[in-house]
């Protein structure tokens, strides 16, 4: 039981990790896309494209949280 304490602990050190590391990026994502937004010339395809790659990590971020939450049976 005292290695399956051991295991996990450095995973869920791990899964920290890689959840701060992602949402670090989601922040980094929206400050372009607000810095390209304000531009008088913006690239809407390129904002769009931040958008996307923004939404997509958002997902991955709560798939993360969704797998590493126990289920709650009320």
């Amino acid at each position: 039981m005292g290695f399956a304490k051991v295991v996990s602990k450095p995973m869920d050190d791990a899964i920290r990790e890689q959840l701060d590391a992602m949402k670090a990026e989601h922040r980094r994502l929206d400050e372009e896309i607000i810095a390209l937004s304000a531009e008088p010339v913006s690239d809407q395809l390129e904002i769009a494209r931040l958008k996307r790659r923004k939404l997509m990590l958002k997902d991955r971020i709560q798939m993360v949280l969704d797998h590493n939450t126990p289920d709650i049976i009320a």
